[in-house]
């Protein structure tokens, strides 16, 4: 035990040295067989998040469709009372759980200080061996069909069986979930209200593995940049990201490139902010500049994170949070030349 204890020491030595002092934290505590506490580098980022309560549920749902099923989790905040709340859609990454993306991102710490409904959609293994969204495959890159269909119907359950805000419904994505958010924003843009992509891929980037690879490594061809009407989107991408190289985050952002942004720099990071004619902010991009594919700002108790950084999961928070909701101005749909009857389908209601 003391050779262990020893060797535990000189790892958690060296995690500090390199800066990755809540990794050094978390592996001192396990080896005293204690759970992880907060991450020490949190209070440098903001306000202490409130951790879940006892009010707080973590159901678990399934929705069936001709393209099959998909479980998920529903992370229902104790603020939750029956009122009309907004809705996030969280997809995972390839290799993850919703139970593991859900502590990566703590995203439900979020959802009890602010009061808002999150869903884990989780992949199957028996539809991608590995757990990815099958992001690059043209059958699942299409509304009404494949994955997309499953997703939305998901995301249309939770509406159903919630008081939502129609016009606060939300997806975001990290990786391989990024990339299926990007399909989701490209196709449902009636039903989500913003997307938040982080280190993804944009809509049609892919045909098949190999495609995915080359654009995951170079960047997606010319002719599948992310084009016309978008919906508000939010992207973080990592400078020194290998296996998702950057230049997918500038096609991301390319419905707004003849836009100039305003600028804004701090420790080890850009973020450039887009507004629409009206003034208002339609897309952000965040560069970190020491980040490889991970969730900037994420807690060590999950997967494919890195403590270190600004806190995607609070400015995706915030970005969304921002966006009117049904029965305010704003809405994509009601700045639209058409007639109202038709602007009433486009949200998924009845003419009249």
């Amino acid at each position: 035990m003391p050779d262990q204890l020893n060797d535990t020491m000189a790892e958690a030595t060296r995690l500090t040295r390199a800066g990755r002092v809540a990794e050094a934290t978390a592996l001192i505590q396990r080896s005293l067989g204690n759970r992880p506490g907060p991450d020490p580098t949190a209070a440098t980022s903001g306000p202490r998040r409130p951790r879940p309560g006892a009010g707080t549920r973590l159901l678990d749902g399934s929705y069936r469709n001709a393209a099959g099923t998909r479980g998920y989790k529903l992370y229902v905040p104790s603020g939750y009372t029956g009122q009309a709340v907004p809705l996030v859609v969280m997809l995972h990454g390839c290799t993850q759980s919703a139970a593991d993306f859900a502590a990566g991102t703590r995203m439900n710490e979020l959802a009890e200080r602010d009061t808002f409904l999150v869903a884990y959609p989780e992949q199957a293994a028996k539809a991608n061996g590995q757990r990815c969204w099958n992001w690059f495959l043209p059958a699942h890159q299409r509304r009404d069909a494949g994955e997309p269909s499953l997703l939305a119907g998901i995301t249309r359950q939770v509406m159903e069986t919630r008081q939502v805000d129609p016009g606060r419904v939300f997806v975001a994505g990290l990786s391989a979930g990024g990339a299926m958010a990007a399909v989701l924003a490209a196709t449902y843009p009636d039903l989500y209200a913003a997307a938040g992509i982080h280190s993804g891929l944009v809509h049609g980037a892919a045909h098949n593995v190999p495609s995915a690879f080359a654009a995951m490594r170079e960047g997606p061809p010319g002719d599948s940049r992310a084009s016309g009407e978008s919906i508000p989107l939010i992207v973080f991408q990592g400078v020194r990201d290998t296996t998702v190289a950057p230049a997918n985050a500038a096609a991301l952002l390319s419905p707004w490139s003849s836009t100039a942004p305003e600028t804004l720099t701090g420790p080890g990071w850009t973020r450039r902010v887009y507004r629409d004619h009206d003034g208002r902010v339609v897309a952000e991009w965040w560069t970190v500049d020491k980040l490889g594919h991970a969730w900037s700002g994420g807690s060590p108790q999950g997967s494919y994170t890195d403590p270190a950084g600004p806190d995607a999961s609070a400015e995706l928070v915030r970005f969304f949070l921002d966006r009117p909701g049904e029965g305010r101005a704003g809405r994509w749909q009601d700045r639209l030349a058409l007639p109202r009857p038709l602007r009433s389908l486009l949200r998924g209601g009845r003419s009249t």
